[in-house]
């Protein structure tokens, strides 16, 4: 798999990053999302990723970016992992649209059914603790009052 990462992302490697896909080796922990116990879209969109489903959706141009290729599919295989057989790909892309006001992930313009991860705030919010690819900074704002 060629790599088409932008050179401001640097040399990465593991444990950060996996030798075969452009994601997080953390993403690899099946089911699990910290505070739930039910999967999040998120994590269920990387294993998805991870796992080749390459008929639903797959890794895009740049580094994180990704293809929904068949969206009532990738809603149908969320609604049989979620328990809704009503699921489909209005429901699951406005569950997609919350993430954008967290930072999770954001729409890439001009490119339809195209998004991408902003994985230093993944792991940021996630999985505190965990240390950050080089290159990246936390900046971390308090707001501080006065009686």
């Amino acid at each position: 798999m060629q790599c088409s990462c932008s050179s401001s992302v640097g040399h990465l490697t593991a444990p950060y990053w996996s030798r075969t896909v452009l994601f997080p080796d953390w993403a690899y922990k099946p089911a699990w999302s910290p505070g739930s116990r039910q999967v999040q879209l998120w994590h269920f969109l990387l294993e998805l990723l991870g796992r080749g489903e390459g008929g639903a959706i797959g890794w895009g141009g740049e580094w994180g970016e990704f293809v929904i290729r068949d969206p009532e599919r990738l809603a149908r295989l969320w609604g049989e992992r979620k328990g809704k057989p009503h699921m489909n790909y209005d429901k699951l892309s406005r569950a997609l649209r919350y993430y954008y006001n967290k930072r999770i992930l954001h729409k890439t313009k001009g490119k339809r059914f195209t998004y991408k991860f902003n994985f230093s705030k993944l792991i940021l919010v996630n999985y505190p603790g965990y240390p950050l690819p080089p290159g990246h900074q936390v900046i971390i704002f308090t707001s501080h009052t006065t009686t």
